[in-house]
């Protein structure tokens, strides 16, 4: 039957591909991930009836094209983006970038997601360019000195938790960006602490949060907001707000 049963089935090889940083799983997987959540779409519009065998019906050329499709694939090719890029994983992105290719031609669903991962941005605009950009530099292993490090590790994780909550893969993005996280704040505590902002306080601070093993949501906000005066990083109101929302457990 086609129904949400069938999008539950259908995505846990795409969470499972996107988490553990699998091409070829991904890659299996994408079609019928595309195939599911425009069908599931055109139901909900009144645009579709469910077929008599219960089998998802195709994607034909022009549904390929769509604007929903689009969304959809750019968004999971975005989340393994992520996932292999805090991995420092680039041959799995190549990967799966000449798999779509070979699959769908290059102007293949979702293909922008890629722009600003490749491509250089002197004034990123969006977030998408903020995460793309931060993508790059770490798939090339293009790391700032020590000094600039901790802060710009602390900017790029921001953006890359708005990115992840903004996803239909948020889970599988946020648990190896706590992993991220607690390996860029380990190292700093270990090799870069004379680099951070007023030492004798935030170092005590910075001891307390990486006794804290989940590596979970509330721990990613928690790191973002008590180190923040670390690296000299001033939070407005929202920002705050935000950090503060997610950094409590039930």
């Amino acid at each position: 039957m086609v129904d949400m049963a069938e999008l539950k089935k259908r995505k846990l090889p795409m969470n499972l591909a996107i988490v553990r940083v699998e091409p070829e799983a991904f890659l299996a997987n994408f079609g019928a991930w595309l195939e599911i959540t425009a069908f599931i779409s055109a139901l909900r519009a009144g645009d579709a009836a469910t077929p008599a065998d219960g089998v998802t019906p195709a994607l034909t050329p022009q549904q390929l094209r769509s604007g929903g499709v689009a969304n959809v694939a750019h968004d999971a090719i975005f989340a393994f983006c992520i996932t292999a890029a805090l991995k420092g994983d680039a041959a799995a992105v190549d990967r799966i970038e000449s798999g779509l290719i070979e699959t769908y031609g290059k102007d293949f669903p979702g293909a922008p997601a890629f722009w600003s991962i490749r491509g250089t941005i002197d004034t990123p605009a969006t977030l998408d360019d903020f995460v793309g950009q931060a993508a790059r530099k770490m798939l090339a292993g293009d790391l700032p000195p020590p000094p600039m490090r901790a802060r710009e590790n602390w900017t790029n994780g921001l953006r890359l938790l708005e990115k992840a909550r903004k996803s239909n893969f948020s889970q599988e993005i946020l648990y190896p960006l706590a992993l991220w996280h607690r390996a860029r704040w380990t190292e700093t505590l270990e090799k870069g602490i004379s680099f951070l902002a007023h030492i004798e306080d935030n170092f005590p601070v910075l001891q307390e949060l990486l006794k804290d093993e989940r590596n979970d949501e509330p721990f990613i906000a928690n790191v973002l907001l008590q180190m923040a005066p670390g690296v000299d990083q001033e939070l407005g109101d929202e920002v705050r707000g935000f950090l503060k929302s997610l950094s409590r457990r039930v």
